[in-house]
């Protein structure tokens, strides 16, 4: 476990942005044509698609430098930084590693999944990095 300023830290605060991040991930994106601040999906225009996923960066509480974890998807592996909340459990959230996408189209989906997951205790997390919502197929 890390603690390292060696007293009680409270983590609900993370616990409760990773929770939030995973109820828009999980919300039916039938009705991508709202609008307005009820809209029930992520990304700022319907029009183009419906964001299914909010990519984070996680930072290590004693080094402040960011989580990284390998993956290999066929024969390429990588490292990556990258990430999609798939699962809370209390502090510990269980993350999809995500590569960036050398194929197809970046821009408009700049990640791909890969089959590795890690879960993380949030008392090793100082600060979770949220980036642009965007679309990943096979989730």
């Amino acid at each position: 476990m890390c603690n390292c300023n060696k007293e009680s830290q409270n983590k609900n605060c993370l616990a409760d942005i990773l929770n939030t991040i995973l109820c828009l991930q999980e919300t039916d994106h039938s009705t991508c044509n709202a609008s307005g601040c009820d809209k029930p999906f992520l990304g700022p225009n319907p029009s183009l698609i419906c964001y299914n996923t909010r990519p984070i960066n996680l930072y290590n509480c004693c080094t402040g430098t960011l989580w990284s974890f390998p993956y290999t998807i066929g024969t390429t592996s990588g490292t990556s930084s990258v990430f999609r909340v798939e699962n809370m459990d209390g502090d510990c959230c269980t993350c999809r590693v995500l590569a960036p996408n050398t194929l197809g189209n970046s821009t408009e989906e700049p990640f791909v999944t890969t089959s590795t997951f890690i879960t993380i205790n949030l008392n090793c997390v100082s600060a979770i990095k949220c980036l642009a919502d965007t679309f990943v197929s096979g989730v």
